[in-house]
């Protein structure tokens, strides 16, 4: 399981030109699942997201966790595509969708995150916050 996360003031989805999520400070959460993910695998990653110290302390240094704050997390199988050779990725590393899609919404649940339509067309609109972006990979 691979999770691209980043850090934002703001972020939202839109499919159809319809906003179907959209959340304040907090993680945008881009997901990509393969094929040996587990329930135990997806439980992991969404509580080492959660645990993340990616927020600023009182100081001003990356120490603290998501606590309160939002998540939007978008479905990517991309995320397992292998460009190594040629110039076409290749994405048979990505779960099919009968596998990723409970995997997915498991991490959605267990981070209480708001959440793009698994399989669709996305816009994916953020402003991020820091810089901060990170590849999360179980």
């Amino acid at each position: 399981m691979r999770a691209l996360v980043q850090r934002v003031a703001r972020a939202a989805v839109r499919v159809d030109d319809e906003e179907v999520a959209a959340i304040g400070p907090g993680l945008l959460v881009l997901l990509g699942v393969t094929h040996d993910d587990t329930d135990a695998t997806a439980d992991r990653l969404a509580d080492k997201l959660r645990a993340l110290r990616v927020f600023p302390d009182a100081e001003g240094r990356m120490n603290e966790p998501l606590g309160g704050r939002e998540v939007l997390c978008v479905s990517q199988f991309t995320l397992y595509g292998d460009a190594r050779r040629g110039n076409r990725p290749s994405y048979v590393a990505a779960a099919r969708p009968e596998h990723a899609a409970p995997l997915y919404e498991r991490v959605c649940d267990r981070l209480g995150a708001r959440r793009g339509v698994f399989g669709a067309a996305m816009e994916v609109e953020l402003v991020n916050d820091g810089p901060v972006t990170l590849l999360v990979e179980l």
